[in-house]
C-alpha cells in the first residue's frame, strides 16, 4: 500500500489540543508510533493502524517519531456534522456505549483506499478545502459504520454525562492537566455541585487535592521507581518542570532530581 507522502492532515474544524476530547476523531498513523492513555488502560498504534478517540472522555497521546518522520491523518466528527449526516442516514441507538476513549479499529482495506484517496485535496498547510470536507467526512463515517453498526451509538449519542461517581472518577482521573470545570462537566455537576460533593469527599478543595495528589505519586514515582523529574511531570498533569519542581520542593522541601538520584 502506498501511503499519502506529505505532513499530518486534518479534516474538520480544529478541535481544543487540550486532553478533554471535545469532539470525536478518527485517527490514521501513516508514519511513527503513538501510545495513548484514557484513565482506564494504555493503547499503542503503529503506523497502518487507525482508531476512533470519543468526545467527553479524558485522553492523551506521546508521539514516537523514526527516521521517516511522524505523519497521520485525523478526521474530526463535530456535533454539527453528525446532526446533518443523521439526517441523512438514519439508525438507531441501542446499546450503552463504555467510557474508554480510544477504539482501536482493525486494519481494512476500505480504510487503506480512503486514506490514499485524499492527497489530491489538501495543500501543503496539511488541511482540506471546506469544499471537499464533508464528502469526504462523510464516505469515511459510512465506511466505519458499515464495518462497525455498533459505533452508531458512539457517534450519535448527543447527551451531556450523566452524574456518576465523584470518588471512583477523580482518583482514576486526577493525572489528567484539564480544568475543574471539565472535571465538573464530566461527572454530570454544575461547578458549585462539583466543589461542594467533592469538599464533602475528599475533606479538600479540588485544586488543593490535585496537586497533593499527583505529588505523592511523583514521589512514589521517583523513590522507588527511579523515575526521572523530567519522565513524569506530563503525565502528572503539570504545566511544565519548573512548576512541578517548584511544587514539589513546597511539599518535600527538596529538588525532585536529588530524591531520584537517592
Amino acid at each position: 500500500m502506498k501511503y499519502i507522502e506529505t505532513k499530518s492532515c486534518y479534516i474538520g474544524p480544529e478541535i481544543s489540543p487540550e486532553q478533554f476530547i471535545s469532539e470525536h476523531f478518527f485517527l490514521f498513523l501513516v508514519k511513527g508510533s503513538i501510545t495513548g492513555y484514557d484513565g482506564n488502560k494504555k493503547y499503542e498504534l503503529k503506523a497502518g493502524d487507525s482508531c476512533i478517540v470519543k468526545k467527553n472522555r479524558l485522553a492523551r497521546y506521546h508521539k514516537q517519531t523514526y527516521d521517516g518522520g511522524m505523519e497521520k491523518v485525523v478526521v474530526i466528527f463535530d456535533k454539527a456534522f453528525l446532526k446533518s449526516f443523521q439526517l441523512k442516514h438514519q439508525g438507531t441507538l441501542s446499546v450503552t456505549d463504555n467510557q474508554n476513549a480510544f477504539i482501536l479499529l482493525k486494519r481494512d482495506d476500505l480504510i487503506n483506499s480512503f486514506i490514499n484517496s485524499l492527497a489530491p485535496y489538501y495543500g501543503n498547510n496539511g488541511k482540506m478545502d471546506e469544499v471537499f470536507s464533508n464528502i469526504k467526512r462523510e464516505e469515511l463515517l459510512l465506511i466505519l459504520l458499515q464495518k462497525d453498526p455498533e459505533l452508531y451509538n458512539v457517534f450519535f449519542d448527543f447527551g451531556t454525562p450523566e452524574k456518576i461517581n465523584l470518588e471512583e472518577f477523580m482518583n482514576r482521573n486526577y493525572k489528567f492537566n484539564v480544568s475543574i470545570e471539565r472535571f465538573a462537566y464530566l461527572t454530570g455537576r454544575s461547578l458549585s455541585a462539583f466543589k461542594r460533593d467533592f469538599k464533602a469527599i475528599f475533606r479538600d478543595t479540588p485544586s488543593r487535592w490535585l496537586v497533593k495528589k499527583r505529588l505523592e505519586e511523583a514521589y512514589f514515582l521517583l523513590e522507588r521507581k527511579g523515575k526521572k523529574p523530567s519522565d513524569i511531570y506530563i503525565d502528572l498533569g503539570f504545566e511544565d518542570l519548573s512548576h512541578f519542581s517548584f511544587a514539589f520542593k513546597k511539599k518535600y522541601g527538596l529538588v525532585p532530581s536529588l530524591l531520584s538520584k537517592s
